[in-house]
């Protein structure tokens, strides 16, 4: 089963962001390279949503399904259910992450 994958606004911002960085500190070959690699990982999440591990940044409190996968050294972080696949934020894992997640995530 492929699950529909839907990408939040935020989401979108945070792959806007990556290639802008990349484009203006290496080349826009690069950016377009990266962008093009985590298109990939987005489309196995949508065949295989649940081989991702669970953020070790978030409380055990958050119930929902939210699982990450990497493209070194970008995380995308996405939440699973039964209608689909929504990517949440894709971010440089070397960010603080728990801050990030919580305020993406909650709202907190």
């Amino acid at each position: 089963m492929i699950y529909p994958i839907r990408i939040t606004k935020a989401a979108r911002r945070d792959l806007e962001e990556i290639y802008r960085w990349i484009a203006e500190n290496d080349s826009p070959e690069k950016a377009g390279y990266v962008l093009d690699r985590l298109g990939e990982v987005s489309k196995s999440i949508a065949a295989f949503p649940h081989r991702g591990s669970r953020p070790k940044e978030l409380p055990a409190r958050i119930g929902a399904d939210y699982r990450q996968v990497f493209f070194k050294p970008y995380r995308l972080i996405y939440e699973v259910s039964r209608n689909g696949v929504v990517i949440h934020l894709i971010a440089d894992g070397r960010r603080n992450m728990q801050g990030l997640l919580m305020r993406r995530l909650t709202g907190g």
